[in-house]
């Protein structure tokens, strides 16, 4: 695949209904995971992984945090004069139309003009994978699609309205349903498509004129019978994010080594914002078991089968059971956590208790002291 044939169009708010804990004032791309990373940076890399050299991160509202984190793109390699990072933010639609795509790419539209790559990939940023983008476009163009949506098999998400797919068996879409209920195992949309970039903008123009705005219900469900819409079914170890248990879930699954190294594969490295910190700080008094531990942190109490971020500190004979503790919280003597995600510099006093449950995990909003 030719890197120059190839933009990138992100969308890190999306999802952000989904966990409405974390982004009042982040995007959900913003939102961190895995110790150290945000949940752009799976799709970014993956884009980046392909050979992708340009990408637009197309920005509805609460995007400080995603401009911050993604700054130049220097972490991506898309620092660059020709090309690179482009930070796109609303112009010229109501609040309640950024909620689809069609709006978005309407008030793009010069870019995309200005860009002339052969096709766009449009991606969500609520899937934690390591997923090869560039088979994903060479089955695009061997098909002869006009649309390629990318696909996982299995049960749908808890509480995430998707596209359900039937198709034939050269994978061509025959009919779409779009629901948050389905039973068993289903074709189920993952929100990355590759389409032909004159194609999507002829559809945009299309359907700004009718007054629509979603991508999936305008586009892709109307057009099912009259254009060549072709599923991708994704090889790879993927994870959804589309609650705060799913969230708490996929963390979870990274203190298993066979996953992490689903996830993270060695000549398709996940990049993200490097910080400069001191190694974690484990004192006298300190007990940790299987868990991930960041920069930063210094630890005396006991830690098990838990993530903490950079700059967590767990003071003497406090006890961190099953949790996920974000930038900056600190954790006071005696104090007993099991199942809580705190969001950053949340402050924990000495001898307080906070208990959750595998099925019900409780977060704590940022800054708050308990």
């Amino acid at each position: 695949m030719n890197r120059n044939t190839v933009l990138g169009l992100l969308f890190p708010n999306m999802h952000d209904s989904a966990l409405p804990e974390f982004t009042q004032n982040r995007s959900m791309g913003s939102v961190p995971f895995g110790g150290r990373y945000r949940l752009v940076d799976f799709t970014l890399s993956n884009l980046v992984n392909a050979g992708v050299s340009k990408v637009g991160v197309v920005t509805k509202s609460n995007y400080q945090s995603m401009m911050d984190h993604l700054g130049s793109g220097k972490a991506w390699d898309l620092s660059r004069k020709a090309q690179g990072l482009y930070f796109l933010p609303p112009f010229g639609a109501a609040e309640d139309q950024y909620d689809g795509r069609i709006a978005p790419l309407n008030g793009i539209r010069r870019f995309l003009y200005n860009s002339r790559h052969d096709y766009v990939i449009l991606s969500d940023c609520n899937v934690v994978g390591n997923i090869d983008y560039r088979k994903l476009v060479e089955a695009h163009i061997e098909s002869g699609a006009e649309i390629t949506a990318a696909c996982l098999r299995g049960t749908l998400p808890e509480n995430m309205a998707s596209p359900i797919f039937t198709t034939a068996k050269n994978g061509r879409i025959t009919d779409m349903v779009i629901t948050d209920r389905a039973e068993g195992e289903v074709l189920y949309g993952a929100g990355l498509y590759v389409v032909s970039r004159t194609l999507l903008m002829q559809l945009t123009e299309d359907a700004v004129s009718r007054n629509q705005y979603s991508f999936e219900w305008d586009v892709l469900q109307r057009h099912v019978e009259d254009r060549r819409l072709y599923t991708y079914e994704i090889p790879e170890f993927a994870m959804v994010i589309s609650s705060l248990g799913s969230y708490f879930k996929a963390n979870m699954a990274l203190l298993d080594p066979q996953t992490r190294a689903k996830v993270f594969v060695p000549h398709r490295p996940i990049y993200t914002k490097v910080r400069d910190c001191a190694p974690a700080l484990y004192g006298l008094h300190a007990q940790v078991s299987d868990s991930l531990i960041a920069d930063g942190c210094k630890i005396d109490g006991m830690v098990r089968d838990s993530i903490l971020f950079r700059d967590v500190q767990v003071d003497r004979d406090a006890v961190i059971d099953h949790c996920i503790l974000m930038q900056g919280s600190v954790i006071g003597d005696g104090s007993e956590l099991q199942y809580i995600i705190t969001d950053k510099n949340v402050c924990v006093r000495d001898r307080r208790s906070l208990k959750g449950c595998e099925e019900y995990p409780i977060s704590v909003k940022k800054g708050t002291m308990v």
